[in-house]
Parts: C-alpha cells; structure tokens; sequence
C-alpha cells in the first residue's frame, strides 16, 4: 500500500467552490493484501470504480480540485462510516443493530466484493482494521474536509460532487422495474445532502449532454453525502454515478470505445458544472 491513500490534482488557481472527489477508484492493491484474499488480482477488482479518476482528470483545468483514492475499495471502504465495522470479517467486533450495509458484506472493511464473492478466508485481527482506517480512511477524509472548508472560506460555500460508476447489471434492474433505463444516476439522499436547486442544475447539464438521468435510486447517496451533505450551512454533497457500460468491459476489467467518448462527454460537464461554483465577480487575491 502505498504511502499516501490519496492524491489531490490542484488547478494552479482554485476559481470555483466545487470539489470532485473518487473515492473508490483506488487500484494500489500491493502484494500484502493480495496475499490475505483468496480472490484473484483480477476479481478483487469487480467492487472498483475503474478509471472514474482518469475519466474526470480534466477537473483542475476548470479550476476545482480533484480528490482521488489510491486504497481500493476492497481494502478499506471510504463511502462508509468508521464505525461501520462487520464482526462476520473483523474479530471482536460486537454486532449492534441492523446496517443493511454490513449485513450484505459491504461495510468499511468490505468482506465481499460484487456478487457476494468473499475477500478472505476467515477473519481479520481487528488491529488491521484500526491500522486500515488510521493509514487510509482518516487521511481521506482529512483531506476532504480541507478541501471543503478552503472553498467555504473563499467562496461562502462548498459543493462537493462525489464520483461512482455502477454496474451494468444495476442498470438493468433499474430498467426491469419499469423506469427509464439510466446512464447516470444523482444521489441527494432524497434532498438532504443538496439544495434542490443546485441538484436541477445538474441534472440539467448531465441532461444536455446527451445522458439519461434519474435520481436517488438505486443510489441515494451513503456516508459521503449523508456527513458532507449540509445545504443549511451552504455545503452541498452530490453522488453521480455513471452506468460502467458506456466506457469499458466489466468482464475484461478494460477500457473500450466509448472511453474517449465519455472523457470528451465529461469534459463539457465538468466544465459546465464548476460554473455552479464560480462567483458573478472575481475574488480578491487571498
């Protein structure tokens, strides 16, 4: 694992108040953790957002920062709470209430990947669980934090738009229960984490870009909208998340085609979107 969980691209001058983060596009796998699973290099990969960071590079050009994991999300979760520990994959951890989340496998230490295909054999010391959350989860978020409170600072708010990709099959089960098939799907946590708003706006851009869009379901959003999420303090926190298919093979884990295409199709939105952010008149120099 590498020495720092996270990477922040900076624009030489930070003209807007939206931060992009990935949260789960971090591939450092390292040979340490590798050799707990009993899953391949390849299918611990199934539960990554692959190339969401490489697909929103282009964010610093339009004067925003972007946040980027580097720990995988098999390794540690950053879209979960630190408390959100699974006592089926972490000894000595007492099971408290029902967390829909940790049930299915999928809490801060994941112990499945998708389709419910187990990381480990056994169980982990809850020591590594503590050192995973220390070393990556709480460095993250740092980060994040003063990401945000530098644009509250210098702009009176924070937008905080938090990037994901789903599955295809997700896309498909969607399209099965009668709603539109999506391409890209807005998390607001049913009008939380955001002002309703900001939240058309962008819908409106995604919209304008040739994207079929829905809101909050199958995904509304989990910890990083639910903690970032305060539109009564001017913080807003949105998730997108883009149907994998439009850009790569799910199966071979490779870019295809479309990947291009959708970069280009992102470039225009995450332009349009930093605007959401950028003051009518210019700021003073800090």
């Amino acid at each position: 694992m590498t020495l720092t969980p996270f990477e922040i691209f900076s624009p030489d001058q930070v003209t807007t108040s939206v931060v992009f983060a990935s949260p789960h596009s971090g591939r450092d796998y390292g040979a340490a953790f590798l050799s707990r699973s009993i899953l391949s290099a390849h299918d611990i990969r199934s539960s990554e957002d692959a190339f969401v960071d490489q697909l929103f590079d282009c964010v610093p050009d339009f004067g925003a920062p972007l946040l980027c994991a580097h720990a995988p999300r098999a390794y540690v979760d950053l879209n979960r709470g630190p408390d959100e520990l699974d006592p089926a994959v972490i000894e000595g951890v007492r099971r408290r209430g029902h967390n829909p989340r940790i049930a299915s496998g999928l809490g801060v230490i994941p112990r499945v990947v998708a389709n419910g295909r187990p990381i480990y054999r056994g169980k982990l010391p809850l020591a590594e669980a503590h050192r995973r959350l220390s070393t990556a989860w709480h460095p993250y978020h740092d980060a994040l934090e003063d990401l945000l409170r530098a644009a509250q600072r210098r702009f009176g708010e924070a937008i905080l738009v938090d990037c994901h990709s789903m599955p295809h099959e997700a896309v498909d089960c969607i399209a099965r229960n009668g709603a539109p098939r999506p391409d890209v799907v807005i998390g607001d946590r049913f009008g939380a984490s955001a002002d309703g708003a900001l939240v058309d706006r962008i819908e409106t851009i995604l919209a304008g870009a040739g994207l079929n869009v829905v809101r909050n379901a199958p995904f509304a959003g989990a910890y990083v909208t639910q903690r970032y999420g305060r539109p009564g303090r001017n913080q807003h926190a949105v998730q997108i998340e883009f149907d994998r298919a439009l850009y790569m093979d799910e199966q071979t884990l490779r870019p295809t085609a479309g990947f291009a295409e959708m970069r280009q199709l992102l470039r225009v939105v995450v332009g349009a979107v930093a605007e959401l952010g950028r003051p009518a008149l210019p700021l003073a120099a800090e």
